[in-house]
């Protein structure tokens, strides 16, 4: 047994390191309110700072997403720890927002670095036979830190001095020690050449991938789009409208969808691949459902209830739309089509949410908000009744 647990402990910290980096990446969220207090710009600048980190992600996603494969896993870690780092940076000394948005494309080259390199690495760290077990671990680690963010940046903002200031100081030491822990654990890639050997991943779509590709990536666009709004409004909707100020609840309701989607995306090897694709549709559904009735009605618990079916839904909509489209791909186009699939989900969390910003200055934020949900509502219905159709092939 301890033998076991010596065999699991690089992986588990190869997870952390994961943690870590990804948490960055959504720390800002309750803050935001703040520091349109301290710089006095509007609710579209706000997602529009927010929307910039989803650039960031297609973009290393596009130019640079199979670069641990070439270069090794630990020097493009190592790489998105010093964004992560210079991302902090940036918000401990933003006077106006070109910092934040600096400090977001940042925190996005970051994530696009670590999305791929550091599930992979994860998995290369798992004891023989624990291919199972270690995909678990990067699915925590991922959702988990993304949640963990806003958790963190909460309590410390409600209960701790200098609120825009000791959330990034922590983090910046968090960063410190995953480099030390990176330093310490193997490389996993033998074979490693130069980074000049490193090309662009250029989207694609083989005929056999595209009628299972088009409803699966309605389906992650809209559960991205409902993270990227979630995220990005709803502490201005918390504090405005139910007039809860109290950062670290803020902070919590956001780390609730995360975590919801953690939950949702292991169901998927119980439920199957053929059907968590329509069941997360329908759980997409039922959270848009939910949300418009907390806008409407402004209340807290609807705004909680919708933050854990929608982190459900999405959760088992994108892990199944993940594992379909890969498993209708040939093997030789595998990493571009998956490489498509993200670009159309962190489309998602940028498009929408700017969109959403732009209406609420003539529609209001409850105005705004309907509208998106309006609009995501179609789309996910059309997915779901074409996969209850069609359904995706068990093999997938």
């Amino acid at each position: 047994m301890d033998r076991d647990h010596r065999g699991w402990l690089p992986c588990l910290l190869g997870g952390a390191v994961f943690a870590v980096c990804m948490a960055g990446t959504t720390l800002p969220t309750p803050l935001y309110g703040l520091y349109q207090e301290k710089f006095g710009f509007s609710e579209l600048m706000v997602t529009v700072v927010y929307a910039v980190y989803a650039f960031g992600v297609i973009g290393v996603l596009l130019l640079a997403g199979n670069a641990s494969d070439t270069v090794g896993r630990r020097p493009v870690l190592m790489a998105g720890l010093g964004c992560a780092a210079a991302s902090a940076v940036c918000f401990l000394a933003a006077t106006g927002l070109g910092w934040l948005y600096a400090g977001r494309l940042l925190s996005g080259l970051s994530a696009g670095l670590f999305t791929g390199a550091a599930t992979a690495y994860v998995m290369d760290l798992a004891p023989p036979g624990g291919a199972s077990r270690a995909t678990f671990v990067a699915t925590a680690a991922n959702m988990g830190g993304l949640g963990c963010g806003p958790l963190l940046a909460g309590v410390l903002a409600q209960y701790a001095d200098r609120p825009l200031y000791l959330p990034f100081v922590v983090h910046l030491v968090l960063v410190g020690c995953s480099v030390a822990v990176v330093a310490w654990l193997p490389e996993t890639v033998r074979h490693r050449t130069s980074l000049s050997t490193v090309r662009p991943q250029r989207p694609g779509l083989p005929p056999r991938v595209r009628t299972v590709f088009g409803p699966a990536a309605i389906a992650s666009f809209v559960g991205f789009a409902l993270f990227g709004v979630f995220t990005s409004v709803s502490p201005a909707f918390l504090a405005d409208s139910l007039d809860v100020r109290n950062h670290a609840v803020s902070g919590l309701v956001v780390a609730l969808a995360f975590f919801a989607s953690t939950a949702g995306q292991l169901a998927v090897g119980r439920v199957g691949v053929g059907r968590s694709l329509p069941l997360g549709c329908a759980a997409l559904l039922a959270g848009l459902a939910l949300l418009a009735g907390a806008l409407r009605w402004e209340s807290l618990p609807l705004v909680v209830l919708s933050a854990i079916v929608g982190g459900v839904g999405q959760g088992l909509a994108f892990r199944g739309a993940l594992a379909a489209v890969a498993g209708a791909s040939p093997e030789d186009r595998r990493a571009a089509v998956i490489s498509t699939l993200f670009v159309v989900a962190y489309a998602g969390i940028s498009v929408p949410v700017i969109g959403v910003g732009v209406l609420v200055g003539p529609l209001g934020l409850e105005g705004a908000g309907l509208v998106f949900i309006a609009c995501m509502a179609v789309l996910v219905s059309a997915a779901g009744a074409y996969l209850l159709r069609r359904p995706v092939p068990v093999g997938s």
